[in-house]
């Protein structure tokens, strides 16, 4: 299905056509009905680009090729600029205040049709729930979900998760995961470096893959270990798929560990390894040195007064100027600091002012009910960002929100095809699309998405390949991008660099199972 269908529609592609001429141009806003001309077509499908226009009525595209503007249709001149099917976010959080805030700025600014979330173990309970209120009120991006093993742990646990689940425990979460599963889930997702995650065994994941499987689903997993860790974290990863028969996907793939860098070959070739013996393993990566998370996830045993812990996560895993406080309720006046200024600042050493954060962070929680607090955390070289996103079974992703403090929620896209194809030439223009459209659509399970084919939804973005550009900071990490001229979601724009967002909100629920008919 996967390959055929595209390759049925990619012979129902027109030949190339010449834009027409200014004077038959229209001035009109694109709506439901319009035609793109004079673009380069990057297909989504890893194809070439070629000239070409592109029709779309109803939200559909209807014909691409050699095409004449008919009489009244409102025309979208796009001459030098490259038209791709609207971007895939395979792993974000773009969910978080979506219904409070559902023009989705950051996500259409930076070309994204489609989130998918539900992701590191965490999604809304009971997805039937979230979908309803997506769909009673609707935003300007499509949205699909994962079921969070996470989720499903704390709904069986509750607050005594700090320990492997039983056998009761685990058919419990299981009945629960078939149920969201029916409700259209993708998938299963795990947060294994985080609470309650981090307590569970192998087996205990494998029979809720199990679940999945059945279901046709698949298991998405921010795995173990990111760094010290990471062989056994990716073997792990490894050995549920190949236990349970599901396909599995690596979450934001990454070597964050000094001692690692330089490695990302040597862990590639498990993967492909595993591949050779019909796991299915594939993984997503977002374009950036740093991270963000918890202070507390670098303490994989969760003893916040072990300053040997603490002293190795910041020589080995981020450095006291790499670590920025994004957020710290405790006293939110921290934020935007690193822990090198804050240490500075109390004039004591940096592991003492660590180990002194994550406890005033804890009391503030405890006395309040709100605790929150992240960094944003340098780790990553880009030889390796580079060398993974090159790898064959990539996908582009995000991990970005609407309100985070880490640039990706605004810049990933952008940052891919202005740093990494246009600048560095890592990738070609025609596979980081196919990596941010087809390629995602296919790895999370979304069928007849990602495409520029005649019946597809006409979910678009046109955007100038010598200007695309992120402007995302993590001192300023909410600026819109430079060079994403216009998005369409069902065929209706949603963004426009000129004007920004339109207001319109067409985005629907995306549930695993759902086919498009070409």
């Amino acid at each position: 299905m996967r390959g055929g269908l595209w390759l049925i529609g990619g012979l129902l592609v027109a030949s190339c056509a010449a834009p027409p001429d200014a004077a038959e141009e229209s001035s009109a806003e694109a709506g439901p009905s319009f035609l793109v001309v004079g673009a380069t077509l990057v297909d989504g499908t890893g194809a070439p680009g070629r000239s070409a226009s592109v029709r779309v009525v109803g939200g559909r595209i209807v014909e691409i090729g050699d095409l004449t503007p008919e009489a009244g249709e409102a025309v979208v001149p796009a001459e030098g600029r490259v038209l791709a099917p609207g971007f895939i976010d395979s792993h974000s959080h773009h969910d978080g205040g979506l219904l409070e805030a559902p023009d989705a700025l950051a996500a259409v600014s930076q070309g994204i049709t489609t989130i998918v979330v539900g992701q590191d173990g965490g999604s809304r309970f009971p997805l039937a729930d979230f979908y309803d209120s997506v769909s009673a009120h609707p935003p300007a991006v499509h949205v699909a979900s994962y079921v969070g093993h996470g989720s499903l742990r704390r709904e069986v646990m509750g607050d005594d998760f700090r320990r492997p689940a039983t056998d009761a425990e685990t058919g419990a979460m299981a009945a629960l995961l078939e149920e969201e599963m029916r409700s259209g889930a993708l998938g299963l997702s795990s947060g294994l470096e985080y609470d309650p995650g981090i307590y569970s065994t192998t087996e205990e994941v494998v029979a809720l893959a199990r679940v999945a499987a059945a279901e046709g689903g698949r298991y998405i997993s921010h795995i173990r270990s990111e760094d010290r860790d990471l062989g056994a974290a990716l073997d792990e990863a490894i050995g549920i798929g190949e236990a349970a028969g599901i396909p599995v996907q690596i979450s934001h793939m990454k070597l964050a560990m000094r001692g690692l860098w330089g490695r990302a070959d040597e862990f590639l070739r498990r993967l492909d390894e595993a591949r050779a013996r019909g796991v299915e393993v594939t993984a997503d990566v977002y374009p950036y040195e740093y991270w963000q998370s918890t202070m507390t996830v670098l303490f994989p045993d969760r003893d916040f007064a072990d300053r040997d812990a603490a002293r190795f996560a910041l020589e080995e895993l981020v450095s006291p100027e790499g670590m920025l406080i994004g957020r710290f309720d405790a006293d939110p006046a921290l934020e935007g600091m690193t822990l090198a200024e804050i240490a500075a600042e109390r004039e004591t050493d940096p592991v003492t002012a660590y180990l002194a954060l994550i406890a005033e962070s804890q009391a503030h929680a405890r006395e309040t009910g709100s605790g929150g607090e992240s960094i944003v955390a340098t780790s990553m070289s880009s030889g390796d960002i580079a060398r993974l996103l090159a790898w064959e079974h990539t996908v582009v992703s995000s991990d970005g929100a609407l309100d985070g403090a880490h640039p990706r929620g605004y810049g990933t896209y952008p940052r891919v095809l202005g740093r990494y194809v246009r600048d560095e030439g890592v990738l070609s223009l025609e596979e980081a699309v196919h990596k941010m459209t087809l390629k995602a659509a296919t790895q999370v399970g979304l069928t007849g998405r990602g495409a520029i084919l005649p019946g597809a939804p006409a979910d678009l973005v046109l955007f100038d390949p010598s200007e695309v550009a992120d402007r995302a900071t993590p001192d300023s990490p909410h600026e819109t991008s430079v060079g994403i001229e216009r998005v369409w979601v069902g065929g209706v724009v949603v963004y426009t660099e000129a004007g920004g967002v339109t207001g319109a909100r067409p985005g629907q629920v995306l549930r695993r199972g759902e086919r498009i008919r070409f």
